[in-house]
Formats: structure tokens, sequence, C-alpha cells
């Protein structure tokens, strides 16, 4: 049984489930070159260019079909002209559901876990809506589910924010949500994330670009501020107010109440201080409420082991704030938090709804995506270099960027290996020269990868003996910072991914670097240029090189699978002429 799941919304994906198992999954971003973009279109084409018109069975979508959504009303056609469906198939999340959006980012993340049973919570910004009028909707925050195998989703509590609020709350709305018998909050304009996002727009960013905001917040200072949250840590709605500012979805965003003037075009080392002070000060009063929803509702069901899901679920600072504070819990925190994952999840749920199946299936595999080889003759137009792991290791030993293309891409944000971009983390200032090559804001730190046995040498681990999707932030060990300075951020904290001989390659390179160094550990980050997706194919990776600031030492791309090399012309004779002479 094939399951065709779409997520329609920004960070557009889809993804085929075959008997329970992910067979295919692909992100608009990385075929059309827009970030975040919104359609699904190249993806169903290539979805029926691998399986044809009669391959798959049921179709759903993660986001509910209204009437008047255009956009949706479309994608619903393009998929059943293209796979010769008719009205007749199961689409349970599609109509007269408020809540799918975040049942969608809970079934990825639970059925990612390995848990058989659990509590999953979801904290995003802009969940499903519930429509009052054209000006007025109640849309989904926070959401806490009782999750349990085969397709057992309780809800449990879910907290909105309203675009604008209305007391008495209308009776259609009241009486549906006290239907469902759970604790609820639809009393605030704000959220967690909405909270968060207020110094994202300070500094003059898309509200879906909060990592941004937590780098920056490490640089903030400690003061007494005005709270913005209360006692019970909800919103004080009277510290924001919405702005017409966000430029992928077009909505109001949220901004410090009487501080849009403040507003900066660019954070400098000169102006940063007092968008960092928001930054901290955002971070930590959202970690803190965040805590307080999952310790809450762990004390009152007993379930100890914890599912994280949604656009806050990528904050690695919060992440790492949970497990100190409640080190008796079992966390997985899920690498697809963002709508991309979304595809994925609500095809999951669908096919354990349609087959009861209890087996969980090892998910190693679910944070890879589809690569179609282009075949592309690399040796035309470039320098080509038969190089093996030592040769390579030896490059970044001579303080030389190397990007690496294995395979198929990373599903997630996060490189974790198969487009990535190594460097030496001994590097002095090697945060500024990866960040000048990828023409990123500054202050922005960059992730490791060590191999899994020294782990615990370098790192506070907090109990944890691995780390392998980059979820996580750990506070270095005395010296550390010193030793790697290229990846420890002003805080002394790096987020990490550990690597064991399942990353067949990686361990391999990390083990040659060893040797040579001393050192288990290279600076990591993704394959692609500040505002633009991660590498895809093999003629991105090579495009990538022409847009290079040439003062930086790069060496050119590895293409694994190949064994090769690749410069810009006469690139790689500097690089070895350069490492034969020392």
């Amino acid at each position: 049984m094939r399951i065709l799941g779409i997520c329609p919304s920004h960070d557009s994906s889809v993804c085929v489930i075959n008997d329970g198992q992910i067979e295919f999954f692909a992100k608009e971003e990385r075929l059309s070159g827009i970030k975040r973009d919104m359609h699904a279109k190249m993806c169903l084409d290539l979805v029926h260019k691998v399986y044809g018109s009669n391959a798959i069975d049921y179709a759903t979508y993660s986001w509910q079909q209204f009437e008047d959504g255009h956009r949706f009303l479309v994608t619903e056609e393009i998929v059943r002209r293209k796979f010769g469906l008719t009205l007749k198939e199961p689409r349970p999340f599609s109509k007269n559901n408020f809540f799918q959006h975040h049942l969608n980012h809970a079934a990825v993340a639970f059925y990612n876990s390995g848990f058989k049973e659990a509590l999953t919570f979801v904290i995003d910004r802009n969940g499903t809506e519930m429509h009052v009028d054209f000006q007025t909707q109640y849309r989904e925050a926070e959401s806490v589910f009782h999750c349990q195998y085969p397709n057992n989703f309780i809800t449990l509590q879910k907290n909105f924010w309203t675009s604008r609020k209305l007391d008495p709350v209308p009776d259609e709305i009241l009486e549906y949500i006290k239907h469902l018998d759970i604790e609820y909050d639809l009393s605030h304009r704000f959220s967690i994330v909405k909270a968060y996002e207020a110094a994202t727009t300070m500094i003059n960013q898309d509200a879906l670009e909060n990592g941004k905001t937590m780098g920056l917040s490490s640089y903030g200072e400690d003061k007494d501020y005005e709270p913005l949250f209360d006692e019970n840590f909800k919103p004080i709605d009277s510290m924001f107010e919405e702005i017409k500012f966000e430029k992928n979805m077009g909505m109001p965003t949220a901004c410090f109440d009487g501080c849009e003037e403040y507003i900066t075009e660019k954070v400098t080392k000169e102006n940063y201080q007092r968008y960092a002070n928001w930054a901290k000060q955002v971070q930590s009063e959202t970690q803190r409420a965040a805590l307080n929803l999952i310790q809450k509702n762990v004390e009152k069901t007993g379930i100890k082991n914890v599912c994280i899901a949604g656009g806050y679920g990528l904050n690695i600072v919060a992440n790492a704030f949970y497990i100190k504070n409640l080190p008796e819990v079992n966390f997985y925190f899920e690498p697809l938090s963002d709508d991309t994952g979304n595809s994925i999840g609500c095809a999951m749920n669908l096919y354990r709804q349609l087959t009861n199946d209890d087996k969980i299936y090892t998910p190693k595999n679910n944070f890879y995506h589809y690569y179609e080889n282009d075949d592309l003759e690399i040796e035309k137009h470039h320098s080509v270099k038969n190089i093996g792991v030592d040769e390579l290791s030896d490059i970044l030993i001579n303080q030389n960027i190397i990007s690496i293309f294995e395979g198929s891409p990373e599903s997630g944000p996060r490189a974790l290996g198969h487009r990535s971009i190594l460097f030496d983390p001994r590097i002095e200032n090697g945060k500024d020269i990866v960040n000048t090559l990828k023409k990123r804001e500054w202050y922005r730190p960059f992730a490791g990868i060590i191999l899994e046995e020294y782990f615990q040498d370098y790192f506070d681990t907090m109990s944890l003996e691995k780390s392998e999707y980059m979820t996580i932030n750990f506070d270095c060990k005395e010296g550390v910072k010193d030793y790697i300075p290229s990846i420890v951020h002003v805080d002394n904290t790096c987020r990490i991914q550990t690597v064991n001989k399942e990353n067949s390659f990686l361990y391999e390179l990390l083990t040659s670097f060893y040797k040579k160094t001393g050192c288990p550990i290279l600076l990591n980050t993704s394959f692609n240029l500040a505002g633009k997706p991660l590498i895809q194919t093999k003629k991105q990776a090579l495009d990538f090189m022409k847009e290079l600031d040439i003062s930086v030492p790069f060496s050119g791309v590895y293409f694994v699978e190949d064994k090769k090399l690749v410069s810009i012309k006469n690139g790689l004779k500097h690089v070895f002429m350069k490492i034969e002479s020392k």
C-alpha cells in the first residue's frame, strides 16, 4: 500500500509511505531553488516521474482543505489528475478537523522516536486555523498529545493565539473546544513562538528565521527586564504588538510594543547589544514557559517519554534546557520539526489508521532526501583530482574548506554529512572565514561533528551517549573553547553531531583527521549559501563555486561516491602545491 503525503504550505514537501516505511521524500525548495517554497508542484511532478499514474493508493494532506483556499484546491486537482485518484480515498485530516496541523507534527515525531508510548509537545507559530470571520481567527500555538501505537493520539491540552481577541468567545468556537474535554486557552493574542519572533522582527528577519535570533541570544546581557510572561507562564499581551512585516506569508508579525522604530536593517558589531539583549530575553522566557508546559504534563500523566516537535523544536538551546531541568525524562527531538516533516506525519498517521500496524520502523533513513543522479560530466569545465580520505584530511589540515556531496541530501535544515561544508575547528578565526564563505551574519555560530567515542571528553553530555541529529546544544568542558574556537559559541556551548561507523564516510574522514592531528572534531555546516536551500544536485554543487568570495580558502567539492575533488579551473593545482610544499 502506497500513501502519498503532501505538505502544500511553506517548507512544502511530499512523501510516499510504502507498507509503513518511507520510500520517497522530496522538498520543493531543493527543486525550485526558492527557500521555503510554498508550492508542491515540482515535487508532485517528480513523484509522478518515479511512480507513474497508478502506483499511489491514497493521498492525504498536512493542512486542512479550506473551501475558499485556492492554493489547496489547486493541489487537490493536480493530485487527482496525476495519480488517477477518485473522491473515495480517505483523507481524514482534510475537513472538519481543526487540529490536524499539530497532529501531523506530533505523528512524525512520535513514529520516528522509537517510543511505544509518549507525550508529544508541539510548539509552533501557525497551527490550524479556526475562523470566526474574515479578520478573526484562532490558531494553534502549543499542543500536548498522549501518543500510543498504533494510531492513538489523545489531545491533552491546546493553547491558541488570536489575531483579534473576542469577549466573549463565539459560541461555535467555544462549544467545539469544550466538547473535546481538554485543557485549553483561547485568551491570548500572542504565544511562545509569537513572543520569540518579536526579537526576530527587531533584527529585520522573517518570522521563520528565529534560528538567527537564537544565535544572537548568546551575546545578550543578564539584566532585569520587564517580564514578557506572567506568573502562570502565559504571554503578557500588552508587551507586544503586531505589525505588517512578514515577507513569507504576508501575515502580521509580532514586535515589542512601541519598538517598531528600533528595527534595524542590519546587526553590526557596533549596534548588536540592544538586539542581543532582546534575543536573550525571549530565549530565556520562552524556554521557561515551554519547560513549564512539559513538566506539568509529565507530572500529571507520569509518562517519562517525551517527543518535541513544531518549529520551536529546532531551538537547540531550549532543548538542552529541558534535559538539564528534567534529567529523569527520556527526550526525543524531531530533526524535521518544521513543516518539512508534516508530509511524512500525515502519511504515517493515515497508514496506521488504515492498517493498525503496530511495528516500530527504524527511522534512520527518514532524514535523507530523494536524489536523482544528474550524470553531470564534471571534468569538462572543472579541475578534477581522484583522491582518498587521507588526502582529503591533509587538505583540511592545511586550512582549506571542503564541501561534501554524498548520496541523498538531508531532509531537514541541518547538515549531517551528506551535504556539508567542513573546516578545521582549531583555527582561531575559522567562524569568520566560513561565515564569509557562506555570506552569513557575523554572529552566527557553527556546529561540529565528533567521533562518538570522544564525545564525553569534550562536552558535558548530560548523560547522553550520542547526539546524532544536531538537535541539542552542549556546554564545553574546560579548555575546549581554546582548542576548537571555530565551533564554540561565545557562551561556551556547541551544537554537535556524534559520528560512528554507521556514518561510514564521515567516520573514516574524522578518524584520519584524528590520527594526524589528535583532534576528533571538524566544523560542519550546511552546503549552501545564506538564504538559499541546501544543495540538491551535482550541477548546483558546481554552480555554488561560481558565487564564492575568492579570498576564502575553499578547495572544492568532494563527491564521495566518485572519490573526486572538484574545484574551479586550476584551483586544485594551487591547493596541492601548498600541501606538498609543507
